[in-house]
């Protein structure tokens, strides 16, 4: 087969038969197709799409270009996963609620993608915190600790681990074919039993309208459940930002105050109890979404989720004090300032994609594939919608490397909110279930 007929194929509205797909596939994990092949396969599908049964052959071929888990643990087997937004450290908080509540969750995660945060790059704000485990180091945590956030092996599906940093650099982020077989191929590699998927709504999220985000949340469930693993979706807002902070030691910040009840950010707190109820009840734990979520609001409350979440990260190679000692554990930057509102009046409208790429322009996310971040820069103190702000008051704290940086960022926050005089309707957190 050939590359260049197959991305020609794609491009001129044909679509490719599931071979064509495990060729591809298969070429992007071994090298044989090349990296301006691949940009230009991702840009095709993302404007000419591969209907239902070629993104269910992609999501298989993505699968099987690589190692496949199966897991004997005294427990299911479970896992959530994000379609990425602003502010959005929930799986910090969701896997070790899990492991508290008896369950096993091999949450394999990504780095930052686009405007939105990576969950690995927040938990590699934690110095020593390792991501990078060989499958016999994930299987010791899972007996052992019974969660674990790790990076994709070079083993578990590598055709998407190689065409996912390319979408990042290559506009092609946010085609419903190749998130959907990205998302599901890592997934289903890692030998789930249960998932359950929050997908993100609104000007911070890839998907901006609600019929965007369910025709994604539709598309993933019914390719997972094709493949045999029970799946739910939650459609939630991100009209705004999830966290009040946007940054990697700064989200950890806020999900340790979270952990600990030194602060709780109750939308925070709310989707995760959400997402772990629906994610216990498909693991067979609880006997219903409500009693579910009960069972996390719980975990959370008692301290067992800080306690889980401590071990993890001793396991992973960070601090064995980090529960007791985050604060002087995390990094901070070295120019600290206010965005003054440049008017009066109450929150309306945020752009969090606007808000995000300040955030990567700061150097907390990615420009180029490869780069380095610097895990102590973003944004922290965001207001929220209906906060009501006076002419000079701080909209959110930037945290920056530099005062030029600095001075970028507070701009670019300015630009991103929009007030009115008259308040507006606080936002649903969660839109719609998809099952």
């Amino acid at each position: 087969m050939d590359a260049r007929a197959i991305i020609a194929a794609i491009r001129d509205g044909r679509a490719p038969t599931a071979d064509e797909l495990i060729w591809f596939a298969a070429g992007l994990a071994s090298g044989v197709v090349s990296d301006a092949q691949a940009g230009a396969f991702a840009m095709a599908v993302l404007l000419k799409g591969l209907g239902e049964a070629g993104r269910v052959a992609l999501t298989r071929a993505f699968t099987a270009s690589g190692h496949v888990m199966q897991w004997d643990l005294p427990g299911p087997v479970i896992d959530k996963h994000s379609t990425g937004g602003i502010g959005d450290c929930v799986s910090l908080l969701l896997a070790p609620a899990l492991a508290a509540c008896g369950a096993y969750v091999p949450m394999i995660s990504g780095r930052g993608l686009g405007h939105t945060g990576g969950t690995l790059d927040k938990l590699e704000a934690i110095p020593g915190f390792r991501t990078g485990l060989s499958e016999d180091q994930l299987r010791r945590q899972m007996r052992d600790i019974h969660c674990a956030i790790v990076s994709a092996s070079a083993e578990i599906a590598p055709a998407d681990r190689r065409l996912y940093a390319i979408r990042d650099v290559t506009g092609t982020v946010e085609s419903i074919d190749l998130i959907t077989a990205s998302i599901l191929s890592k997934k289903l590699a890692a030998g789930l039993e249960a998932l359950v998927l929050d997908v993100k709504c609104g000007s911070g999220a890839f998907m901006k309208t609600l019929a965007e985000a369910e025709a994604l949340a539709r598309a993933l469930v019914s390719t997972a459940q094709g493949a045999g693993c029970m799946t739910t979706a939650l459609i939630t807002d991100m009209s705004q930002p999830l966290a009040t902070a946007a940054g990697n030691a700064l989200e950890v910040t806020e999900v340790m105050e979270t952990l600990t009840g030194t602060s709780v950010n109750s939308a925070l707190w709310d989707i995760t109890a959400a997402l772990g109820g629906e994610a216990l009840a498909l693991g067979g734990i609880a006997d219903d979404a409500a009693d579910g979520a009960r069972r996390i609001e719980q975990a959370l409350e008692s301290g067992a989720a800080a306690d889980w979440f401590g071990r993890m990260v001793a396991a992973q190679g960070g601090p064995a004090d980090f529960v007791d000692r985050w604060p002087d554990r995390l990094p901070a930057a070295t120019v600290i300032r206010e965005a003054p509102s440049l008017s009066g009046g109450y929150v309306a409208t945020i752009d969090g994609q606007m808000l995000g790429l300040a955030v990567v322009q700061l150097g907390a996310g990615r420009q180029r594939e490869g780069e380095r971040i610097n895990p102590s820069v973003g944004l922290s103190d965001l207001a929220g919608i209906g906060e009501d702000i006076g002419a000079g008051d701080p909209l959110c704290m930037v945290h920056a490397a530099t005062e030029a940086q600095a001075d970028e960022a507070i701009r670019a926050v300015q630009a991103a909110y929009g007030l009115k005089l008259e308040a507006p309707d606080e936002p649903e957190l969660i839109l719609k279930r998809i099952a």
